[in-house]
């Protein structure tokens, strides 16, 4: 599986753009700021119906315009299928595959799916528990239609659960049997995502460690793991002992959406220990485990977008990435870059197949094809 053309309207700081790709590697270079990273965003709308970078699609609208258009051909299995994805103020997003409209856009996730890594995954790192949610929901919801359905389902019941403790805060009066509802909700659609996590952490960190161990030499030794309240006993019980907390704080205090994922380097955290290349080797080893888990579980090999990953790694931690992306076990990658001579030099001394475009003030201009490497 691999994106063909993509077509853009009004997005970010395109007013028209027009790409044909390479089915392997695209080599996006030019100054900051000029739009390289905005067409990987655009790629990561049409897989996943949302921007890599935040949940607020009137972002993504080209200043003093009210809509977005992006159009997308993936090729799979010799068949064409055509995305279109459009976004204007006031108005809801509209998806459509071949023509036809999804009526819920979560059934299009894992479809076409991606993995984008990007200087933004550093918030893994150095921000909240939030984030390390959003990251196993991203890989999960990608290979399992009912998994996003009970985190969605979830969100709702604890939504009501929360809005009924406000409720006897400010009234004075307790009612054991409302709560008990949405208590059943979040122990039903909770313990089904509490597993669903737990196999992907355990599958994930032997490919993890692997991966870091071939960008850093072995230099370091990583580690990975789930923390969550439910790996601590029976969650209607823990739901049940936590009421009195809970009525006081006017708020749900255990579930899965306490979970973590603590991340380690050295038997201390990354985040304390790691410097900038070792932290962002750390991200780059655990984005690549999410693509083989992906492909694994999908049977499809995403799409890899890499954004600026050269910035802050030596030369010898660069070369250990192109080294591992550039194998077989990869499909379409897309490179982003400021050095259109370091890039090029790499790519040709690997003997790849790619096509390299320049961009510019809102234009898009292929300058190397080298589609013959490699066959």
């Amino acid at each position: 599986m691999y994106l063909k053309k993509l077509s853009l309207v009004n997005f970010k700081n395109y007013d028209k753009a027009e790409m044909e790709f390479s089915p392997k590697i695209n080599s996006l270079v030019g100054n900051n700021g000029v739009g390289k990273t905005n067409i990987l965003d655009a790629i990561h709308y049409l897989s996943l119906t949302k921007s890599f970078f935040n949940n607020i699609d009137s972002i993504s609208i080209r200043h003093d315009e009210d809509y977005f258009i992006i159009n997308g051909t993936f090729l799979r299995d010799d068949d064409e299928d055509q995305i279109y994805c459009a976004f204007q103020k006031q108005k809801q997003k509209v998806l459509k595959k071949n023509g036809k409209e999804y009526q819920k856009l979560s059934d299009h996730v894992g479809k076409y799916p991606v993995v984008m890594i990007s200087p933004a995954d550093n918030a893994l790192i150095s921000e909240g528990s939030e984030g390390r949610r959003k990251f196993m929901n991203k890989i999960i919801s990608q290979y399992n239609p009912e998994y996003l359905d009970s985190v969605l389902k979830y969100s709702k019941a604890l939504q009501n659960r929360n809005r009924l403790l406000k409720d006897f805060k400010s009234s004075g009066k307790f009612d054991n049997d409302a709560l008990t509802i949405w208590d059943s909700q979040l122990v039903k659609y909770g313990t089904y995502v509490f597993h669903e996590r737990e196999n992907l952490v355990n599958e994930l960190i032997p490919v993890f460690q692997e991966n870091y161990s071939m960008i850093s030499s072995g230099k370091e030794s990583v580690k990975l793991s789930y923390r969550s309240h439910l790996s601590e006993g029976d969650f209607a019980e823990a739901l049940a002992n936590s009421v009195t907390k809970d009525r006081f704080l006017e708020y749900t205090t255990i579930g899965i959406h306490k979970d973590d994922l603590l991340l380690e380097m050295d038997g201390y955290s990354v985040k304390s220990l790691g410097s900038q290349g070792q932290q962002k080797s750390y991200l780059v080893a655990l984005k690549l485990a999410k693509f083989e888990y992906i492909k694994q579980k999908s049977g499809i090999s995403p799409i890899l977008l890499l954004d600026d990953i050269f910035d802050k790694f030596d030369a010898g931690r660069v070369e250990q990435i192109i080294n591992l992306v550039g194998n077989h076990r990869f499909g379409q990658i897309f490179i982003t870059d400021t050095h259109q001579s370091r890039l090029h030099e790499i790519l040709s001394s690997h003997n790849a197949n790619y096509k390299l475009f320049r961009i510019s003030d809102n234009c898009v201009e292929e300058v190397i094809r080298n589609e013959d490497a490699a066959k």
